[in-house]
């Protein structure tokens, strides 16, 4: 089999990406406008208006683009190959002297494309684009001014009062509440003349019905000529900052280019933090093309055989099961090796490696 593209893989590849890209919009204008009215509730929160629910949208639109991309390549493509069947053409194709494998290969070429532009936009465009979103929904959510730092959690300002927070989850209680949990929480108190008066650490801050609470607190004061200690074991804290707000602002994994993710997860170890959510996000970075050409490949064989043998509808919905499968095999890989702690590079690799026996298989048995 010649690897140099032919009049018949522009053909099939022409079929297949105008599929994809059709399926692909109707996903994304879906997905989008579902996520607008689910903002509109959160208009009025703050200075929040429709027009920074609009614009949140907006910037999330690369980042949905990305999420949506694997879905719509395999439904496009069974889509794309089923009207060539419908209309003979994969026959003629056959007649050709064509192979499955080959029509396959055609199939891979034209999804590169889309994927590599993908992947770039994955590490470009999406990821500034969703931490503009994260940014601007914060600051106006909420009167106090956020920004998000890279490496270094989230910086929040409140009067002459400078919050920087390493990381942070909410945590779920026995009677249902939820609470908020900070870690290596440091507050920068400046005078009146912005000098720095008092900085505050604290190895964790929590967030409950009572307020906000400081454990593990070390305050130092600094005079004109002199610096004090003080340690307390914990201490509450006095402050109007909204919660939501703070987890909402807290740096996602999602917003960090592949080059950014493992420098945080350095970051991260070295500091003693749990990196396993970096983790997660940066080895499905490396493992996304993998991905997406494997999840393609693997349902391809659904869109050969006869029509009378039992439909081309029904082949094709089966396609599209046994693909889906596979993004739900590649989550409960991903979420074991969160839970169970071993290699992330097992577990994406372990999916694509299982479909693409199983496709080679059907491909197979279908050509006896």
């Amino acid at each position: 089999m010649t690897l140099r593209p032919r009049i018949h893989d522009v053909y099939v590849g022409r079929a297949v990406l105008g599929a994809v890209l059709l399926v692909w919009v109707v996903l994304l204008g879906l997905d989008a406008l579902l996520s607008l009215s689910g903002e509109v509730r959160n208009i009025g929160t703050g200075s929040y208006t429709f027009g920074h629910a609009l614009a949140w949208t907006a910037y999330t639109v690369p980042r949905r683009a990305y999420t949506l991309f694997p879905m719509a390549a395999v439904i496009g493509a069974l889509m794309g190959l089923g009207q060539l069947a419908a209309t003979s053409e994969l026959t003629a194709l056959r007649a050709l002297g064509l192979s499955r494998r080959r029509i396959a290969f055609s199939v891979a070429i034209a999804l590169s494309l889309l994927t590599v532009l993908m992947v770039v936009n994955g590490e470009t465009l999406a990821p500034r684009a969703q931490e503009k979103a994260d940014a601007l929904k914060a600051s106006a959510k909420s009167d106090t001014d956020i920004a998000m730092a890279r490496y270094f959690g989230l910086w929040a300002r409140e009067g002459n009062t400078f919050l920087n927070v390493q990381s942070g989850e909410e945590q779920l209680l026995d009677d249902g509440r939820t609470r908020l949990l900070l870690h290596e929480v440091r507050l920068y108190t400046l005078d009146e003349e912005g000098r720095l008066a008092q900085l505050t650490h604290a190895q964790s801050a929590r967030h409950d019905d009572d307020g906000w609470t400081l454990h593990n607190v070390r305050h130092d004061r600094f005079g004109e000529r002199s610096v004090t200690r003080e340690s307390v074991d914990s201490e509450r804290w006095d402050s109007a900052l909204d919660a939501a707000v703070v987890v909402s602002g807290l740096s996602r994994p999602r917003s960090l280019s592949a080059a950014e993710l493992r420098t945080s997860i350095e970051y991260r170890r070295r500091n003693g933090l749990d990196a396993r959510d970096y983790e997660d996000t940066y080895w499905g970075r490396w493992f996304y093309p993998v991905n997406v050409l494997a999840l393609c490949l693997a349902a391809v064989p659904f869109a050969f055989g006869s029509l009378r043998s039992g439909g081309m509808g029904k082949r094709l919905f089966l396609g599209m099961l046994f693909a889906l499968g596979f993004l739900l095999l590649q989550m409960f890989f991903g979420r074991m090796a969160g839970a169970l702690k071993f290699d992330y590079r097992l577990a994406y690799a372990l999916p694509p490696v299982v479909m693409l026996a199983v496709s080679s298989w059907l491909f197979r048995r279908r050509s006896s």
